[in-house]
């Protein structure tokens, strides 16, 4: 008999030889009909694996992350099976899941994949998926893996890297794959299909290397799942920050200016100072003090820091100066800078903490491929502050930051998040500067912090920066989507590395802990996800343009005027539109500016002292006939739902 341990930790026992979904069945058949993957021990099997050692069992369904990845790459291999089908001679090389769906890298040869190949090869993924074949997996010997794939350059290079005895085969129907494993039951699961695209791709990402042609994929356990994801995609399209940004006048980029490079037109640039405004006043109030740093610094700096290593190569080459052997480079980090700044003077313990907050902008050379409008540039600006303190300190400290990223996600609507507790990889160190001893610290502070604040948290290996571990919030916006947004960061190895000190009661010298923390992150990226999250309506209070007064004719502009003028008063942001326009065109170009409300003024308005109040998509419903002054309060109570006042 084998002890099988389950994730609620409790023990059963099965003879030798079980399979996952011999578990499953002893659980329920509810559960059987709906697993369709299975890791043991940490290491992912097929639900038909037989099971000859004690160990710890985890059963996947559909609504699992690990499961979707079984589903999705075993279609992938049903679609290379379909496509050797339909095109022979290619030559197939490697067909992995990915977030959304799969791909499978091809060599076709003289052929090519076009959209009228598409469907095709759709309808006979689903003809083969129907006839219910079975997974299996085989091992091979090297020998009979090269001899079998010896006309495939690409498979003898991947098995050539492989030990003897480590290679398996995956079969079904007459389609076998090199493979490691990771598959769904049966290819009758798979009931909706669709090619998503195909684009090129280097062999192993190498742009040295033959171009190939990767077909993208993504598939659902019901058509439903695929009609519900296609429509999500549209949407996604309408909600697009590139589209929404050049139709709300926000930003733009220029070729001239460069790639990567935003520029922020007025209504962008007053966006992003109330965003820095309205962070500045939480953060005043929490005790942090204001530093403007330098946008670039000498090498050594960041030599010191430890940045130049880990962005040195990859990133804008050091800028040389008429003077020999001197060098600068474009700041890709606020911190080195802090670090100096706390380093102009000496400090007690009774100073302590010190919390420094810059909206610094920081530049790196991400490659040309990558840049995507506003969510990955080259020159973005962190809302990034350090704070210097006692490890006494450090808990209370840690939580506060805690406090305060949560009142900036309550305050922009985003309301469904987790956290992430990201940790050193726990094989390989050689990514992380510091000593264990440091690295343990605080490790073990942030997972205090994150429980004791009652934050719903997962904890990633492998994900830490390279100078300490981190808790990232994450973010799902309005079409579910995740983002990782808001992170705060424990050093204890810069403070070495810049050999920061305080006297302590005990009149010696102390290194005190740093705290990195950003709850927007990048400036350009958050607000890349927050016009995708609103698409483009922003809560009332951050809206460029709260309200604009449309006037019927020219004999009412005076009057809109006054209106103005009152609105004004009441630090209500508005514009008027006298164009010589009819007033429902004038609604139109509004409601596609997300104008919040639409202000009509004309003759009864005039004579009563009133406007016509319509709301930004509220076709088909009445206006509400009011005075300025009522509407204020209504702008002000609908400002008080969303924007609140930070607790320190």
């Amino acid at each position: 008999m084998i002890k099988i341990t389950l994730p609620d930790g409790s023990v059963k026992e099965f003879a030798k030889g079980t399979t996952p979904m011999d578990v499953a069945k002893s659980i329920s058949e509810g559960l059987a009909r709906n697993v369709i993957s299975a890791a043991f021990n940490g290491t992912t099997v097929e639900t038909e694996t037989e099971l000859t050692t004690d160990g710890s069992l985890v059963l996947y369904t559909w609504n699992d992350k690990e499961g979707k990845k079984a589903f999705w790459h075993s279609t992938s291999h049903v679609m290379a099976q379909v496509l050797e089908e339909q095109f022979s001679g290619i030559k197939l090389t490697l067909g992995p899941a990915i977030d959304n769906g799969f791909y499978y890298d091809v060599d076709f040869g003289d052929q090519k994949i076009t959209d009228a190949d598409f469907k095709k090869v759709e309808d006979r993924v689903l003809e083969v998926s129907r006839e219910k074949h079975e997974f299996k997996m085989r091992p091979v010997s090297k020998a009979e893996a090269l001899e079998i794939y010896k006309n495939n350059e690409y498979k003898t290079e991947l098995i050539s890297n492989l030990e003897d005895g480590t290679i398996t085969f995956c079969d079904h129907a007459n389609f076998f794959d090199l493979c490691r494993g990771g598959h769904i039951p049966n290819t009758g699961i798979i009931k909706a299909m669709k090619i998503m695209s195909v684009a090129g791709a280097y062999w192993r990402g190498d742009e040295k290397n033959k171009q190939l042609t990767r077909v993208y994929g993504i598939s659902f356990p019901k058509q439903k799942d695929l009609t519900d994801y296609l429509e999500l995609l549209e949407e996604a399209k309408r909600r697009d920050h590139r589209k929404l940004g050049k139709e709300l006048e926000l930003f733009a980029f220029s070729q001239k200016v460069g790639q990567g490079l935003p520029l922020w037109l007025p209504k962008g640039a007053a966006l992003r100072d109330r965003l820095e405004q309205f962070l500045k006043k939480a953060q005043k109030k929490a005790g942090y003090e204001q530093v403007v740093t330098p946008h670039i610094g000498q090498k050594e700096l960041y030599v010191t820091s430890g940045h130049y290593a880990k962005y040195g190569a990859d990133s804008f080459q050091p800028i040389h100066t008429p003077a020999e052997g001197e060098e600068f480079l474009l700041k890709p980090m606020n911190c080195p800078h802090h670090c100096e700044i706390y380093n102009n003077k000496p400090w007690s313990y009774k100073d302590l903490p010190k919390r420094y907050a810059e909206f610094g902008t920081v530049y790196r050379y991400e490659q040309s491929g990558e840049l995507h409008g506003l969510t990955r540039v080259r020159g973005f600006t962190q809302d990034d502050a350090h704070i210097f303190c006692t490890p006494d300190q450090l808990d209370s400290e840690f939580k506060k930051v805690i406090d305060l990223v949560l009142y900036v996600f309550g305050s922009l609507g985003f309301d469904n998040f987790t956290a992430q507790v990201s940790l050193r990889d726990q094989e390989n160190r050689d990514k992380y500067i510091g000593s264990d001893e440091n690295w343990e610290k605080a490790e073990s502070a942030i997972i205090s912090a994150a429980s004791d604040k009652g934050l719903n948290y997962v904890i990633e290996y492998g994900e830490a920066a390279f100078y300490g571990p981190k808790l990232d919030f994450m973010v799902k916006d309005a079409l579910g989507r995740q983002w990782q947004l808001g992170t705060i960061q424990v050093d204890y190895n810069l403070p070495e590395r810049f050999e920061l000190t305080y006297k302590g009661s005990d009149d010696k010298l102390h290194r005190p802990v740093m705290i990195h923390r950003a709850p927007f992150g990048s400036m350009e990226r958050f607000i890349a996800i927050l016009l995708e999250h609103t698409a483009g309506n922003f809560p009332l209070w951050l809206m460029p343009e709260q309200a604009i007064i449309l006037s019927l004719s020219e004999k009412y502009e005076n009057y809109a005027k006054k209106v103005l003028e009152l609105l004004e008063n009441h630090e209500i942001r508005a514009l008027i539109d006298n164009r010589n326009e009819t007033i429902g065109k004038k609604i139109r170009e509004a409601e596609i500016q997300k104008m919040p409300y639409m202000l009509i003024v004309g003759e009864e308005e005039e004579k009563n002292g009133t406007i016509s109040v319509r709301s930004h998509g509220q076709e088909g419903k009445g206006n509400i006939i009011i005075t300025v002054d009522e509407f204020a309060r209504i702008v002000r109570e609908e400002i008080a739902k969303t924007l609140k006042t930070f607790e320190v």
